[in-house]
């Protein structure tokens, strides 16, 4: 009998079938802290990311900059939509909608496209529902059907605040969209020209940046929440984690993910294999995950095993994209820094251990973590934030304006 070869590089997560590896999904992970400071790595923690949605509490902090929350009456839930890739649930439609409707938008003015929803069961339910308004065959999605619609209509009540126009509000230069450019770079701590842009999915400018930095972004997204000197950051936070519903659905691994740790973090998907994890201080945080809880053993465990102290940000990338991969490592890179509770991180087993299952319901293989999360050492720790350094700063610049990759 043949005998089951690993891969040689362990920073992998594999899938097999019949305990014959079938895929190998290389993994990179940054851990930092608010000052920028590597803590954790898997892989290749300078790795170049696009962070695609998982950008979008910062493009949520750069419309709150404008002063439209206020102007529109904008409430915590709808910041949450800002901040989502939803699953086109009614209520996620009817929110964006409500939204344009408070800043005296209109759905036509959403640049973002339609598609359809992002779970099997939100399609069935909108399909059904469409019938029995006699449209048959359905009509196909529109904008406010998108996944990035609450995105969308933040950027039109963000331009109206602004008072710019709400035409071309998805372009790069769009003073809209300039702010978000300022945002991303002082929230990651690089300079202008170490940001790349490229167009996302739903025609928004979308940031690329090394994976540590895209880390010290969440840290500082909970740093906020700790030290409350960020009033907007708080805020962004306490949305996201108050109503994780709002930010994926029902059967979507950031809403299970949330909701299973009760407010000591908020995580967001960013497509094709990004993710990024605000993580409290736990000597802020209390145990509250109990309020929906359902396993009468839970509490045995709910022992506050939380090793970690100071806030800190988790980015994590998946080589390949593959995105059942990466809701499979979210939950073990937790529990491997033992963050939360252990009835915490039981609630996401099902995601950590998935089964890979055939049309016939026959279990037919899984997935295994070979990669284990190395703590980066007293003369390793790198400080991922850009030095104040005018002479730098010069340098840098020249090289920037010589470049014309960069440019």
């Amino acid at each position: 009998m043949p005998r089951r070869i690993l891969p040689s590089d362990t920073n992998v997560t594999v899938t097999d079938r019949g305990n014959i590896i079938e895929n190998t999904h290389r993994i990179h992970v940054a851990v930092t802290d608010a000052a920028g400071k590597l803590l954790y790595s898997i892989g290749d923690a300078q790795r170049m990311v696009l962070a695609r949605s998982a950008a979008k509490p910062f493009q949520t902090l750069a419309m709150l900059q404008t002063g439209a929350a206020d102007a529109f009456d904008l409430d915590d839930a709808d910041i949450a939509l800002m901040s989502a890739s939803h699953s086109s649930e009614p209520r996620h439609i009817a929110r964006a909608r409500e939204m344009l409707n408070k800043s005296g938008a209109i759905e036509d003015q959403l640049t973002c496209g339609g598609h359809p929803a992002i779970t099997v069961a939100a399609n069935r339910a909108w399909i059904v529902l469409l019938e029995q308004q006699g449209f048959v065959p359905p009509p196909a999605p529109t904008g406010i059907h998108n996944n990035c619609s609450g995105k969308h209509a933040g950027m039109l009540a963000g331009a109206v605040a602004l008072g710019a126009s709400t035409t071309g509000y998805e372009l790069p230069d769009h003073p809209m969209q300039t702010l978000v450019q300022r945002t991303v770079e002082h929230m990651s701590g690089l300079k202008e020209h170490q940001v790349l842009w490229a167009v996302d999915g739903c025609n928004l400018p979308a940031p690329a940046l090394p994976l540590c930095n895209l880390a010290v972004m969440y840290a500082r997204l909970a740093k906020a929440v700790d030290d409350d000197v960020v009033a907007l950051l708080k805020r962004i936070h306490g949305a996201m984690s108050t109503y994780p519903e709002l930010v994926g659905g029902e059967g979507r691994f950031c809403t299970d993910l949330m909701r299973a740790y009760g407010g000591l973090l908020v995580g967001k998907v960013g497509a094709d294999g990004c993710y990024g994890i605000a993580v409290r201080s736990a000597t802020t945080t209390t145990t509250t995950t109990d309020r929906d809880d359902d396993d009468d053993d839970d509490d045995d465990d709910d022992d506050g095993d939380n090793t970690m102290g100071p806030a800190i940000g988790i980015a994590i990338k998946v080589e390949d994209g593959n995105l059942d991969v990466l809701y499979s490592v979210v939950p073990e890179i937790l529990d491997q820094l033992q963050i939360g509770t252990r009835a915490m991180r039981r609630r996401l087993e099902k995601w950590r251990y998935p089964s890979i299952v055939n049309t016939a319901g026959v279990v037919t293989g899984g997935y295994r973590h070979l990669f284990k999360i190395r703590k980066m050492q007293e003369e390793e720790e790198e400080v991922v934030m850009e030095k104040e350094d005018e002479d730098e700063d010069e340098d840098e610049d020249e090289e920037y304006n010589n470049n014309p990759t960069l440019n």
